[in-house]
């Protein structure tokens, strides 16, 4: 049976230390790989590059896409100037995403958005965000928790009808929660399927979930939570049909 291949954007990492001090290295944190190996995929590792025509090369490859978290995103990319709270940020990735984006879409390939993967497909469809979670004039909780990976702190409420209440099965459940920036306008092409308990868009999705996203880590919770593998599940079973 053939398994399908899951591309998962990759990001940089700069040795602070070591032997090679400021030496850049290719990565994803392995919960990525292991939620594909784990539901049945084969995860495929898309490193960061500046070349369209590899990227298009790469992306030949794969039958589903992950975007990855990692920086904020260059306010710039929805006709902002940067806010005093803005954090790092790396506007090559975020052209190398979204062309990933247009990729995977372009090829009707499913697509999974995790943290800032959710925040890059909502600006890339028209829709924009809040800088840093304090801009947010309604009473917003701890969004970014510095707790481990597996501990859930806040309550999402999951929008009934969408592909994402279908998945999760519930219409509320914990998750953790590692940004500070939000989605403010939502794309217009695109559906909230679930919020926080105090308003935050927690996911989103297009018409026909081809394209689905959350601001929570499910990756980081796959293993002590069975619900949260049915986000991969989904696309992965998704990518097979291709």
């Amino acid at each position: 049976m053939h398994k399908p291949i899951i591309g998962i954007s990759g990001s940089v990492i700069i040795d602070n230390g070591g032997i090679f001090p400021g030496y850049h290295r290719s990565y994803v944190n392995e919960d990525y790989v292991d939620s594909v190996v784990q539901n049945g995929g084969v995860p495929f590792i898309i490193p960061f590059n500046e070349n369209e025509d590899v990227i298009k090369a790469q992306m030949d490859n794969v039958d589903g896409l992950i975007l990855s978290g990692g920086h904020d995103v260059d306010p710039h990319n929805y006709g902002e100037e940067p806010e005093q709270k803005l954090g790092n940020i790396w506007p090559e990735r975020d052209k190398f995403d979204m062309l990933l984006l247009k990729l995977a879409e372009e090829k009707h390939i499913p697509v999974l958005g995790v943290c800032r993967g959710a925040q890059v497909i909502n600006v890339a469809h028209g829709g924009s965000l809040y800088q840093d979670l304090s801009y947010r004039e309604e009473k917003t909780l701890k969004h970014s928790q510095n707790q481990r990976p597996t501990l859930v702190t806040h309550t999402v409420k999951v929008t009934p009808g969408t592909k994402i209440a279908e998945l999760l099965g519930k219409e509320e459940l914990q998750t953790n929660s590692f940004h500070h920036q939000l989605l403010k306008k939502v794309a217009p092409d695109f559906k909230v399927s679930a919020r926080c308990v105090d308003g935050v868009v927690e996911a989103i999705e297009n018409d026909d979930a081809s394209v689905i996203a959350v601001q929570w880590h499910p990756e980081m919770l796959h293993r002590v939570s069975k619900i949260q593998n049915n986000l991969f599940k989904y696309i992965i079973e998704q990518a097979s049909n291709k």
